[in-house]
């Protein structure tokens, strides 16, 4: 008898350890509620508080030291380029800011992070994830598709026209067309998302050779196209047609696509903007729609604060999940964070993979992180459960610095 209760009190035991390591294993990961974050102390969760203060120290120390006034940044950049006046509205950007999140906690803030300044090609990241939605809806069958057999006839809105002389425009279609020739058709929503599809034409007043032109002028209207998916261009005409080929589709405003599947979901805050330019309207079942930026190189694109970055940023990190909903599929992160083959450390625009660590060396080879100029970044480290958004530091060896020194700190396991 007392082998019996022996042997059934063992069990007891061993259930209960058991379930009580079950627990422990599939303790509830933290999401911050809308309008609240909770902050913990570095050494909460297994942080040297001295190396996180050396950190922000050094991030506030790297600022950016071009100008405030962005439009002036404008044109002393980007506005110098072919076609480059300002399309969209510029604003004067704030000081160094960001925040350090790890185990979904706040750890450490620094500057102005419920600042809404424009982010630059970060909104890249948010207008592929309209494309996730669409995707994981259905409303793209496959990435392999060619955009072309997607797209409907798109009509310019230009309502400062409407009393000119047709008949001085006959030699001029009423419609946008951006895949009707040879080449333009063969492009897929793959190609476009990863930016390798050498799209030609013009969009919005903006050739597509005159974002970041290649030295030899006499190439700029000659040059033989390369196929879809074979060379990687950064080239934000191309971003601007995958922006209207997903209104399109969605048949919607994408800042409302944005905010109802993405931004509201994961409680970010009513500050955010996303804008397009003076020019990009289009009507759309009897509205004027605008079509946004997806980017600020001309203006406009994405105005947005360091916590609602961090609250995507964290999205990411947790496989597009939130709180027990799937917002993006992990069939779609994981393609968004698998390179192409035509550049190793890109992903779907705008996911920057540290593959063989080549972008941060002082990071581990499965960080990913969202960039925009400025820079802007959001840092997204699975391995060590962090994000890390640092906004208007100087260069990308300063980014590795700062995430450098903020894994210094790490001096425990994951709590």
């Amino acid at each position: 008898m007392k082998a019996v209760f022996h042997t059934m009190l063992c069990a007891y035991l061993l259930t209960l350890a058991i379930q009580g390591y079950a627990q422990k294993k599939s303790k509830a990961v933290y999401f911050p509620e809308p309008g609240k974050w909770e902050h913990r102390s570095p050494a909460q969760v297994g942080m040297r508080d001295s190396l996180v203060k050396e950190a922000v120290a050094f991030a506030v120390a790297a600022e950016s030291t071009t100008p405030k006034d962005l439009k002036l940044n404008h044109y002393q950049t980007f506005g110098k380029e072919p076609f480059g006046t300002a399309a969209g509205p510029f604003s004067d950007r704030g000081a160094a800011a960001g925040l350090i999140i790890r185990n979904g906690y706040i750890v450490a803030e620094w500057g102005d992070p419920l600042r809404a300044d424009q982010t630059f090609s970060v909104a890249k990241s948010f207008l592929s994830s309209t494309a996730g939605v669409a995707f994981d809806r259905g409303m793209i069958a496959d990435l392999a598709d060619k955009v072309a057999g997607y797209m409907g006839p798109i009509v310019p809105y230009d309502p400062f026209n409407l009393s000119r002389n047709k008949s001085d425009a006959m030699a001029q279609s009423d419609m946008i067309s951006l895949f009707d020739t040879e080449h333009n058709r063969k492009i897929r929503w793959d190609d476009l998302l990863r930016q390798t599809s050498d799209w030609e034409g013009t969009l919005w007043g903006k050739p597509d050779w005159a974002d970041r032109p290649a030295a030899d002028a006499n190439t700029w209207l000659t040059r033989a196209r390369t196929g879809p998916g074979a060379v990687y261009e950064y080239n934000d005409t191309r971003v601007n047609v995958l922006a209207l080929a997903l209104l399109n589709i969605w048949r919607k405003p994408l800042p409302v696509v944005l905010k109802e599947n993405i931004m509201d979901p994961i409680g970010a805050s009513n500050t955010w903007r996303w804008l397009g330019y003076d020019n990009s309207w289009v009507v759309i079942d009897g509205q004027p729609m605008q079509s946004v930026s997806g980017g600020s190189h001309w203006g406009g694109g994405l105005f947005i604060s360091a916590y609602d970055q961090a609250r995507f940023g964290y999205l990411t990190l947790n496989r597009g999940k939130w709180n027990g909903k799937q917002l993006l599929s992990e069939k779609w992160i994981s393609m968004a964070l698998t390179p192409g083959p035509a550049q190793k450390t890109y992903g779907f625009m705008n996911y920057f993979l540290n593959t063989d660590k080549q972008l941060l060396p002082d990071a581990p080879a499965s960080a990913f992180y969202h960039l925009g100029a400025g820079n802007n970044m959001v840092y997204v480290d699975t391995e060590n459960n962090l994000v890390i958004v640092s906004r208007w530091i100087r260069t990308t060896n300063d980014m590795n610095g700062l995430v450098k020194r903020v894994i210094a700190s790490l001096i425990s396991e994951i709590k």
